[in-house]
């Protein structure tokens, strides 16, 4: 495969990042509620073979295609991050869903340009369903029938006609932290935990209006942005800044930008 030569995703690199997807989908379904040990990371996260070998799988595979571009990966480390392409991966995005048979656990790839997504997918495997999005092409759904469809954020300009989501009310560890969370939750129509990067999606297809979170890594959160920018959404980090490599994990994903500042003013709010 040729390099990149812009920070437009080709249809070959579109194409590459589906088929990391796929590599991905059939190792961890190959798993999905079977009789798996589980383990507890250094920061009591859980993590199974079927995260490990998941992600082998995905960076054998964009060794093969693409070994001039760096991998950020939650299983097996990084290599290259400063290189100009960076390739972002989280085998299974809510492990502790994968655990439990739960099938809303997802697994994410994203591609960065100088630090910014230009490419994100986000996959369900025990769903079947996938949403891609990529530079200026728009974002796609692809149904577990195989049928695709463009989708678009609904139009939701206030924060007390919003349905929020957030995984958990207890990423939020500071005081202050919670303190800003729950103002905006105080706010909303209606509060959703739950879901990982399911919220995203949810938001993407105009299921959910906003997304806040907090404590997040880059392979977390890289891929959501291309899907949900690409729906007409935005998204910063709490104090408004663009998303990137070197963010600090508090995220603020809107269906547009008015709801967004009326979210990142609840936050900064002493």
């Amino acid at each position: 495969m040729q390099s990149v030569t812009s920070a437009t995703p080709s249809q070959a690199l579109i194409d590459l990042a589906e088929r990391v997807a796929d590599a991905a989908r059939a190792v961890t379904l190959r798993y999905f509620r079977s009789d798996l040990a589980v383990d507890t990371k250094t920061d009591l996260s859980p993590v199974t073979l079927a995260d490990r070998n998941a992600e082998a799988a995905m960076r054998d595979l964009l060794a093969q295609e693409v070994p001039e571009h760096g991998i950020v990966g939650e299983e097996h480390g990084t290599e290259g991050r400063d290189r100009e392409y960076v390739w972002i991966l989280d085998p299974i995005d809510g492990t502790k869903s994968f655990i439990t048979g739960n099938p809303l656990f997802g697994t994410l790839v994203a591609l960065a340009h100088k630090g910014r997504p230009v490419l994100g997918v986000i996959d369900f495997p025990a769903l079947g369903e996938r949403w891609i999005g990529a530079g200026g092409r728009g974002t796609l759904h692809r149904d577990a029938r195989g049928q695709e469809r463009e989708i678009r954020v609904r139009a939701c300009i206030s924060l007390e006609d919003a349905v929020l989501r957030c995984t958990s009310p207890s990423m939020f560890t500071s005081e202050q932290d919670v303190a800003a969370f729950g103002r905006v939750a105080r706010s909303s129509r209606l509060t959703i935990y739950g879901g990982d990067c399911f919220c995203y999606a949810q938001l993407a297809s105009g299921w959910a209006d906003v997304v806040v979170e907090g404590d997040l890594q880059p392979y977390d959160f890289m891929a959501l942005l291309p899907v949900v920018e690409g729906a007409g959404g935005c998204a910063s980090d709490w104090r408004g800044q663009p998303l990137s490599l070197d963010s600090d994990g508090s995220v603020v994903f809107a269906s547009n930008q008015k709801l967004r500042d009326e979210v990142l003013q609840k936050l900064l709010r002493d």
